[in-house]
């Protein structure tokens, strides 16, 4: 099994309603690629949220009572505490320079993935400009995916990731947000290890696991290279969304 995953060139600093699908087929073009059924593309979320408007400036954010409590005791600005709580369903846990939220799409991080780096104006540098995660970041892989498969003739898998902490570990990883065409987990149970014992719990969470490849390849500062070309994924490509990931609240030990 060989898989090849390549970082994209070329790719300018996005805008609100810039055409992403061809941003990313010019740099497809420029690598001298050549999109094929069975490929994928994974897009860093930031630039999905550029695309579609999602800064805010704190200037313009007025911090309601409850933001406006909890900001001291996490040293934050209570306008990005607002933010932070209306992207949020549930706060869980907080200490200085981090809230613990669940996210209104479902899955637990920190900061309700509001990101300060990388990130200015839209085509307007004053202010104090953050940007929020997509509003749908399934519906959003699923559109593009429909774009390059009026290219590619055939299937296509669109990841969108974003880089997330983990509850027993330090450091950040990519992790799927949002997914189109490809599988979310591989259900293992039922088949038979090297020693034939029966597998009764095993899924692999290979959208998660491709994001973390994709992350490593794009990098986390000012590398520029936000979309990754993924050719032989070793799966069957087929419909799943990002609920797939996320572990039922009656079985997560941690909340």
């Amino acid at each position: 099994m060989t898989m090849t995953l390549t970082p994209l060139p070329g790719i300018p600093l996005i805008h609100s309603g810039d055409d992403l699908a061809d941003l990313v087929l010019a740099a497809l073009a420029r690598a001298g690629l050549d999109l094929l059924p069975g490929d994928l593309l994974v897009l860093a979320q930031k630039v999905v949220s550029k695309a579609e408007g999602r800064w805010v400036n704190l200037e313009q954010v007025q911090a309601s009572p409850r933001a406006a409590e909890l900001a001291p005791h996490i040293d934050k600005d209570p306008r990005l505490v607002e933010l932070i709580l209306r992207e949020s369903n549930q706060v869980l846990r907080t200490r200085p320079g981090t809230i613990v939220v669940e996210h209104r799409l479902g899955f637990v991080c920190a900061n309700a993935g509001i990101d300060h780096s990388n990130v200015a104006g839209d085509r307007d540098a004053s202010g104090e400009w953050v940007l929020l995660l997509p509003l749908d970041p399934d519906s959003s892989a699923a559109a593009l995916r429909r774009r390059f498969e009026g290219v590619a003739g055939g299937p296509i898998g669109v990841l969108i990731i974003d880089s997330h902490g983990r509850a027993w570990r330090l450091g950040t990883v990519g992790v799927a947000i949002g997914l189109s065409g490809l599988p979310a987990l591989l259900d293992l149970r039922g088949q038979s290890d090297l020693f034939g014992y029966q597998l009764r719990v095993t899924q692999v969470g290979v959208a998660d696991e491709l994001a973390a490849a994709a992350s490593l390849v794009m990098g986390q500062a000012a590398e520029g290279t936000p979309v990754v070309h993924v050719r032989g994924f070793p799966y069957p490509l087929r419909e799943a969304s990002l609920p797939d990931l996320l572990r039922p609240r009656e079985q997560d030990l941690f909340r």
